[in-house]
């Protein structure tokens, strides 16, 4: 019996669009059948959109009727609904008939979800926002994850910067530092 592997985080984030500065200190569960990929496009979709309540679903990938990332409010009504990867249509018009806001994040290409989605019939289809992060991007992050990360994350408009800080062993106090840059791209579902 597989599973799921535990990673924490912790980030200073700054997202500049929204005047939001905080540190955040959160774990996620990797599913034994969940690649890096999507493991970091949920948490990247987590700051991205994060506010106070967001949470990522307690039941992960078991729940395939369930959002990736959520926030309900006090009555357990959905205030955003979050969906990684390449949804299906009928996923979408669910969550947009349940949510006030749905968002999608997806590390694979964007033109074949736009293509599965033209001419469904999505309820508020022009109000689903759909986000692409480039597979490079996760493919520096992939090797360099570790069970405890520490991250700075940058949103500044449409670039992404972030900044990966490991304690180096055998070197007292000693510390590495990465940092990539990326861009977040927008697609609409017309």
């Amino acid at each position: 019996m597989a599973f799921a592997t535990l990673f924490r985080f912790q980030v200073e984030l700054s997202d500049l669009n929204r005047s939001l500065f905080c540190s955040l200190d959160f774990r996620v569960a990797q599913h034994p059948s969940e690649n890096f990929e999507y493991l970091l496009t949920r948490v990247l979709a987590y700051l991205l959109s994060y506010q106070e309540g967001l949470i990522f679903s307690p039941e992960g990938l078991s729940n395939p009727d369930e959002a990736a990332l959520k926030l309900v409010d006090a009555n357990g009504s959905y205030l955003e609904w979050i969906e990684i990867g390449n949804p299906s249509y009928r996923k979408l018009h669910r969550a947009s008939k349940t949510s006030k806001s749905v968002k999608v994040f997806t590390y694979k290409n964007p033109e074949l979800l736009l293509e599965d989605l033209r001419g469904e019939k999505i309820h508020q289809a022009k109000e689903i926002e759909i986000f692409s992060v480039e597979p490079k991007f996760l493919q520096w992050i992939a090797p360099t994850l570790l069970r405890n990360n520490q991250w700075s994350f940058v949103i500044q408009e449409d670039l992404l910067t972030l900044e990966i800080t490991h304690q180096l062993e055998n070197a007292a106090g000693a510390m590495s530092k990465q940092i990539a840059f990326s861009k977040l791209k927008r697609h609409p579902i017309l």
